[in-house]
């Protein structure tokens, strides 16, 4: 008869892993049930797994001894009888191998489970269904598997948090800056008090219905995809952060069109000036500029912070799971112990193998009613526990929000001047920091005590349990074994003492394997915190780089203007600015975001990994001296290792690229949405530039003055039709010569141009020919040196330099083109000026109207001005109040004809109009 009694220890290990890992955890992954029905091929191995199956109890693949439904047991049918044995796995026949038989089942449980994990697919993975929790203690009661995913999901709701709440605080602090400009508008009595609430109430009403709309598109979207209400999967909260992300943009530019709406319409109303409604605009967007700093601050330290919380979380995560695997370990060892002396016992021949067995499985039974009654309390427990301490936090945060609300309204019930803006910006934010700060604190301490009090109440079940089983342990060697194998009790008593002799190093032995693990674990979330330091390196080297592109664009686009005032040009790029700290703000969280999922991903063969070097660095230490079966098994483990790090590399760069063009997808539409506004504000800019500009033409043209001075000319008795049709045909060539020296100056003037311009593209093409050759003959050692990685970013940098220096030979082109038109534009309208105002003069002169030009001194109107005023002093009429009240009415103000210019180079017809119309008048007064 073969001694059996291994296999009841090795059922209690796989019945305690059944316990551990609940039935979740076997349904997204392909389950060992389901490898051994695949491995099968006979219907007698069938029969085995079928009782595996229906019994749920999940057995290592290669273990030689399967219990079968009838309480016997039999080799394993599919096994190949000449099979190697395995350096730590023992005969049957040995009196102390269970100890080694039970590590090496563990052993071949974990290189198993480890097998069929890394076949399984990603899609399953993320499919997997993990709890929905909402606390950190809730987590404590979570399976093992769930907790990474649970502890991940928390840190993304904290982070939406921490984003909602930087959001409403920007919105009330914008308010509150248009409120205390509204005030000092208020005060100095250029706005109603009626006037003043609406625009308040506007304003608010329309930040309130932005929030409702953003409210409403996210319950949405937690709707769509909630099929569980109590759990969720990686793929769900990869798709609701998405969407939460594309919902917060499009609020984001609906709050800027909005606070645009309401400072244009405060400014309407107020009927400010250009100048001062340029002011105004950019002292409001430097504040909001000042916001956006604070915020933008505030939102990278709490974003660290957030991760180093799961760091401590993890850490007290894995300390409640070790507290409890403790009872599960003492079972091992006191069975195992416990099994080795009755072993002794039957090579002694005091006990049959029919009597061990039967005292094992009384035994094994009876320990595992233990076990089960200390699970279920743990869990039971806790969750009381858990709730109570739940309950208490939330009267505690709901009494400390009214707290903080109260705080709030105080400060923003307060009078601040428009002086004080930055002062109330500092206050405000540093209460929220405060109320913030606060908040955690009371968290932290809150999840402190509560671990406290869960460890404790384990360590109490622990106790018990331990005391529970020493006295089965008592029962079996005093009561149970005298009367079995007729010892006395004296020597029954010996076997208890030598019972506990062996159990403590059997106890230190796992308590130092526990210690290496948490050693183990430690390293691991270094590593991970080096990672996350790289991620943020990387975060703030983007931020850089995307803020200098845009800078360097906004500065472009500025530049072409070209007639935009300072004050313009600076709001302009405040506003760039602002929108640009903004988006980046919102991308920087997002990425953040993005690296937490990353991490949920690659979580599940980072687990793996991490096992299978725990497991071999217990080995390492477990037996120092190896054979050569020993060192083979090492070796394969390493490199089993060194496989599945390839591998996890590699899933690590194609989820990292996938969320990389994810992002810049998103920042692609984020930019959009800012080159989309600030072309509407570059819009708003140019009309109002170009409404001055017509304002100031128009009090400048003097076409008041010219309709009086023609009906002074008609209602004159001294002009006659030739006098008029002569002074009106010298006035008509003199502008046409002056025309036509314009278009031969300004034909030279291109012509100069393009022979400069082809001139510096001949010698760029010159100095373009010796690089090239320069780098063809180093083109060989270029290749030899330089991977192809190397070579295209060459490439790239070499291109867009070219193109960015066609770009700027273009642009300075542009430029002489545009200041050498300017200048013979300038000179043509200031020749116009003066050949008006001889016109006027003389004409005021042939009618002997008595009018008072003024003129620019020039060379060209200084004889005509000489000759005038000559006239003006021969046919002077005796003073009268006729005469004062002509010379008052009739004078020239400063810039008369620019207008006259400008309708000249538009439309040579249209720049004849007034004066044919005058000269018709002329002509019918002199024939009459």
């Amino acid at each position: 008869q073969k001694d059996d009694s291994q296999r009841l220890l090795e059922s209690f290990n796989s019945d305690e892993k059944e316990h551990t890992l609940t039935k979740s955890k076997a349904e997204p992954y392909t389950s060992k049930e389901e490898m051994v029905l695949e491995e099968s091929e006979s219907p007698l191995n069938s029969n085995v797994t079928a009782f595996a199956l229906k019994a749920k109890v999940i057995y290592p693949i290669n273990q030689k001894f399967r219990p079968l439904a009838d309480g016997s047991s039999n080799p394993s049918l599919h096994e190949n009888p000449k099979q190697a044995v395995l350096p730590n796995q023992v005969m049957e026949t040995s009196t102390s191998g269970s100890l080694g038989s039970l590590s090496q089942g563990d052993k071949e449980d974990c290189s198993s489970s480890t097998t069929i994990h890394s076949t399984t697919s990603d899609d399953r993975f993320q499919a997997r269904a993990f709890l929905k929790v909402t606390s950190f203690l809730e987590v404590l009661t979570c399976e093992s598997f769930d907790v990474k995913l649970c502890l991940c999901s928390l840190i993304l709701k904290d982070l939406m948090l921490l984003d909602t709440e930087l959001r409403k605080e920007k919105h009330v602090m914008f308010s509150q800056i248009l409120k205390i400009r509204l005030t000092d508008f208020y005060h100095k009595k250029k706005i109603t008090d009626d006037l003043f609430k609406k625009i308040l109430l506007i304003q608010e009403n329309d930040f309130e219905e932005l929030q409702k709309q953003l409210d409403c598109r996210l319950q949405n979207a937690e709707m769509s995809g909630a099929h569980n209400s109590e759990y969720q999967t990686l793929e769900d909260l990869e798709r609701k952060e998405r969407e939460y992300s594309e919902h917060v943009i499009d609020n984001m530019e609906a709050f800027w069109k909005q606070t645009d709406k309401a400072q244009q319409a405060f400014l309407d109303q107020s009927k400010c000036s250009s100048a001062k409604a340029t002011k105004i605009m950019m002292d409001l967007t430097e504040k909001m500029i000042a916001v956006e700093s604070l915020l933008s601050e505030s939102q990278d330290l709490q974003a660290m912070d957030i991760q180093e919380r799961l760091f401590s979380w993890e850490l007290v995560v894995k300390m409640i799971d070790s507290l409890k695997s403790y009872i599960p370990e003492e079972c091992k060892c006191r069975l195992n112990i416990i099994s080795n002396i009755l072993d002794n016992l039957t090579v002694k021949n005091n006990l049959s193998v029919r009597q061990k067995e039967e005292l094992l499985t009384d035994l094994h039974k009876a320990f595992w009613e233990q076990l089960a009654h200390f699970s279920n309390e743990c869990i039971q427990q806790s969750k009381d526990l858990i709730l109570k301490r739940l309950e208490c936090r939330a009267k505690k945060r709901e009494e400390f929000k009214q707290r903080q609300k109260a705080e709030q309204g105080s400060l923003l019930s307060k009078t601040f001047r428009n002086e004080d803006v930055n002062d109330f910006l500092k206050a405000y934010h540093e209460l929220l920091e405060k109320h913030r700060q606060a908040q955690w604190e009371l968290e932290e301490e809150d999840d402190c005590e509560s671990t406290e009090a869960v460890a404790d109440l384990y360590k109490e079940l622990y106790s018990k349990a331990s005391l529970a089983l020493a006295e089965l342990v008592t029962e079996l060697f005093l009561q149970t074994l005298p009367v079995v194998t007729g010892l006395s009790v004296r020597e029954c008593e010996l076997l208890k003492e030598e019972w506990q002799e062996n159990l403590v190093p059997q106890l230190e032995k796992w308590e130092d394997h526990r210690q290496r693990r948490w050693k183990l674990f430690q390293e691991q979330l270094l590593q991970e915190k080096k990672l996350w330091i790289k991620e943020y390196a990387l975060s703030a080297v983007m931020q850089m780089h995307l803020s200098e592109k845009q800078d360097k664009i906004i500065q472009g686009v500025v530049s072409r203007l070209g007639c935009l005032s300072d004050e313009s040009v600076n709001y302009i790029l405040q506003k760039h600015r602002l929108l640009l700290c903004s988006v980046l703000r919102r991308l920087t969280l997002r990425r953040v975001g993005m690296a937490v999922l990353a991490h949920m991903r690659l979580s599940r063969k980072k687990s793996l990994l991490q096992e299978l070097r725990e497991q071999h660095t217990l080995q390492e230490g477990s037996s120092p001296c190896q054979d050569e079966d020993q060192w083979q098994l090492q070796k394969a483990v390493e490199s089993h290792i060194l496989e599945e790090e390839e591998k996890l590399e590699e899933e690590t760069q194609q989820t990292h690229l996938e969320f990389h063009q994810q992002l810049v997808t998103e920042i692609q539409e984020a930019l959009q949405f800012l080159q989309q506004h600030m072309e509407q504000v570059i819009g708003q800019t140019l009309l109002q530039h170009a409404r001055r500009e017509a304002g100031k033409k128009s009090s400048d043209d003097g076409q008041d003055f010219k309709e009086r001075l023609v009906e002074a000319a008609v209602e004159s008795v001294y002009g006659t039709s030739n006098n008029t049709n002569r002074l009106v045909q010298n006035y008509y060539q003199q502008l046409g010569k002056i025309t036509e020296d314009y278009e031969g100056k300004k034909l030279q003037k291109l012509k100069s141009l393009q022979a400069e311009r082809g001139e510096r593209n001949r010698l760029r093409k010159k100095q373009e020919n010796e690089l090239a050759l320069k780098e063809k003959q180093t083109k060989g050692l270029l290749n030899v040196s330089s991977t192809v990685h190397q070579r295209m970013v060459l490439q790239q940098k070499k291109v867009l330099a070219q193109f960015e220096l066609q770009q700027q030979i273009r642009l300075e082109s542009l430029k002489q083109k545009l200041l050498g038109l300017h200048h013979l534009e300038t000179e043509l309208e200031n020749q116009l000026r003066e050949a008006e105002q001889d016109f006027v003069s003389e004409l005021a002169a042939l009618a002997r109207v008595p009018v008072a030009v003024k003129k620019k001194p020039s060379k060209r109107s200084k004889p005509a001005g000489e000759k005038t005023n000559s006239k003006r002093k021969t046919f002077q009429l005796p003073e009268s109040a006729d005469k004062d009240d002509c010379q008052e009415n009739i004078q020239e103000p400063p810039g008369l004809s620019s207008g006259l210019c400008r309708e000249r180079l538009q439309s040579p017809q249209e720049g004849e109009t007034e004066p044919r119309k005058n000269s018709k008048l002329l002509k019918k007064r002199g024939n009459r």
